[in-house]
């Protein structure tokens, strides 16, 4: 089993930048795929990005493409996401996920993910 905490969040203008970060516990992250969701009030939790537990694979929802890297660190037991160029619509409580899994795909489904972090918020302002 693993827990996860989230950390990073906060209050950010539009056009701005955040990095959440993930700390994982246990001696098999290595053997995790990450992911992180995000819900927004009122709205249902929707895939942000995953990647496999090597780092050589990952995915990005088209909404967040182009702007938000995820990474990890498996020497540190931490996954990171780099979020650029914020917008009011990306507020919302961020999850971080974790499955056991070495395949090539993490995974981009909730219900892929049994392990979930009690997630961070993120507020952009206009």
């Amino acid at each position: 089993q693993v827990q996860l905490v989230e950390s990073g969040g906060g209050l950010v203008q539009a056009g701005g930048s955040l990095r959440l970060s993930c700390a994982a516990s246990g001696r098999t992250f290595s053997h995790h795929a990450m992911g992180w969701f995000r819900q927004a009030p009122g709205k249902e939790r929707e895939f942000v990005a995953a990647i496999s537990w090597n780092g050589g694979n990952t995915y990005a929802a088209d909404s967040v493409k182009g702007r938000f890297t995820i990474s990890r660190d498996n020497a540190k037991n931490t996954v990171a996401l780099q979020m650029n160029s914020l917008q009011p619509e990306d507020t919302a409580v961020y999850y971080c996920a974790a499955r056991v899994s070495l395949g090539r795909l993490p995974g981009t489904k909730g219900s892929d993910y049994p392990y979930w972090g009690q997630g961070t918020q993120v507020t952009v302002s206009s």
